[in-house]
């Protein structure tokens, strides 16, 4: 019997074992995609206690908790934050398959130095050493990212946000990670929200113009993509949940945004006929910039109303939608490329039957760059083992691996980098069994360089971002 989570973890031949401790293990991190903040880097946060840092705004954790019958009051309530802790250790034990328990006690032993299974009998010791290190000074925001060695960390970034944290950041010479923007224009994409005309009124004060016409509102969006790109910024995010394509038609969407901003409500047709023009638009230009661009596809979020409305968006009441969109994705690309402007593109499928489908619609538009359209790494809900091996798989049945540009972290606490050191168990230990099955050579250096350029070296190539060394 192995140990829990010993040193040879999620590694069950030699040749695994020799790729992840040569070749994975050390290398640094580039976290193209997350949901820090760049104001917490900035002002290197310190956190009171583990809850903060742990269970603060940690969505997978919510949603166990919730399902092991825990009430909202321990969660997202007004329980202090040792009681919050002590609902967690109730719950750990019971999360058996589940990438939480392993997350959890990879963070405990990364993070603080502690092997001690979390349950409610080891919890008191638990919370006190993890609160004694957090409050010992040394365990900033700022040194839990260096501790991990990482290069580069993209975050995730309104167009009307102002970016003073990120310059700031740039500036400093103590701090020798790059924190990068990414132009995520979900605000200008949703023009039936309700939060549009709000959007757009801080958009116009931003662009220092009035936006009175579709044009305007297109030269603002590119006045922005300028300003993101002078402070660092070299990719883009979009989150599509619904049809997202129609042939592009700026005269018609002039109509549609004159009928927004007048406050009257649009058609299912004319609101995908905005989005599919505003973003064939944006794509443009990121080309332009040579900037990439992320698709994050097939969420059905907010799904619970009562919740909803007590806790706001993004508390965890999402999940995996249905909606079909291989179509819409294909056409949208297609009219990049027909005028030579179709930018780097990563795709995440949240609905796992959707692997094959975007792994082979990417390759219809590759060239130039190796790797140039990338099938992204398994997303949200796909973020565990068996989600891993099958996007990995997807891709290395119809695609090129050795370009696959790797893990991201997507997340918004500090200790998930450990879910880095996760991918590349599992990554070696799927290299390890087709070596030792004889479906390839036993090539330690080859091998070993492939993983090596899939846990950094390819998305450092791919973002074409100099990096400190």
């Amino acid at each position: 019997m192995k140990e829990f989570l010993g040193e040879d973890f999620l590694l069950e031949t030699e040749t695994a074992k020799t790729l992840y401790h040569q070749f994975a293990k050390h290398m640094p991190i580039f976290d193209y995609h997350c949901h820090l903040t760049a104001k917490e880097i900035a002002e290197d946060r310190q956190f009171s206690s583990i809850t903060e840092l742990w269970l603060g705004e940690d969505h997978y954790k919510w949603r166990v908790l919730r399902a092991n019958g825990v009430p909202e009051d321990y969660i997202t309530g007004s329980k202090s934050d040792k009681e919050k802790f002590m609902k967690w250790a109730e719950t750990v034990p019971q999360l058996i398959g589940n990438p939480l328990h392993h997350w959890t006690h990879l963070e405990l032993q990364r993070c603080f130095g502690i092997d001690t299974v979390l349950t409610p009998a080891t919890a008191e010791e638990i919370w006190s050493k993890c609160n004694e290190k957090i409050q010992s000074g040394s365990f900033s925001a700022r040194q839990i990212i260096k501790n991990f060695d990482v290069r580069a960390i993209c975050t995730t970034d309104d167009p009307i946000d102002s970016l003073e944290y990120h310059k700031q950041l740039a500036e400093d010479t103590t701090f020798p990670v790059k924190v990068l923007p990414t132009f995520r224009p979900d605000g200008a994409l949703n023009i039936s929200a309700p939060t549009f005309t709000e959007w757009l009124e801080k958009l116009t004060n931003l662009y220092g113009k009035p936006i009175s016409s579709f044009s305007d509102f297109l030269d603002a969006l590119v006045d922005r993509i300028h300003y993101f790109h002078e402070v660092g910024c070299r990719l883009s995010d979009h989150g599509l949940d619904s049809a997202f394509y129609l042939p592009p038609d700026e005269s018609k969407c002039e109509e549609i945004f004159q009928k927004a901003t007048a406050g009257k409500s649009l058609t299912n047709k004319e609101i995908t006929l905005f989005r599919s023009t505003v973003l064939i638009h944006l794509g443009k230009e990121y080309a332009k910039k040579g900037w990439a661009m992320q698709f994050h596809i097939g969420g059905l979020r907010n799904t619970n109303t009562k919740m909803i409305e007590k806790l706001g968006p993004n508390t965890g009441y999402d999940s995996i939608a249905d909606f079909t969109f291989a179509e819409d994705l294909s056409n949208l690309l297609n009219e990049l490329e027909k005028v030579d402007l179709l930018p780097k593109t990563i795709l995440y499928n949240l609905n796992p039957r959707d692997n094959y489908m975007l792994a082979t619609l990417a390759g219809n538009f590759q060239g130039e760059v190796p790797g140039k359209i990338q099938f992204g790494t398994a997303w949200w809900f796909n973020d565990q083992r068996d989600g891993m091996e099958a996007q990995i798989k997807t891709l290395a049945n119809v695609g090129v691996l050795s370009r696959f540009i790797g893990m991201l972290t997507d997340s918004r606490s500090l200790l998930s980098y450990t879910r880095h050191e996760y991918f590349r168990r599992i990554i070696c230990n799927i290299f390890g069994k087709w070596v030792e099955n004889g479906e390839y050579p036993n090539d330690i250096e080859t091998l070993g360089k492939m993983i090596q350029d899939i846990s950094f070296n390819n998305i450092e190539k791919y973002m074409d971002v100099e990096l400190l060394k």
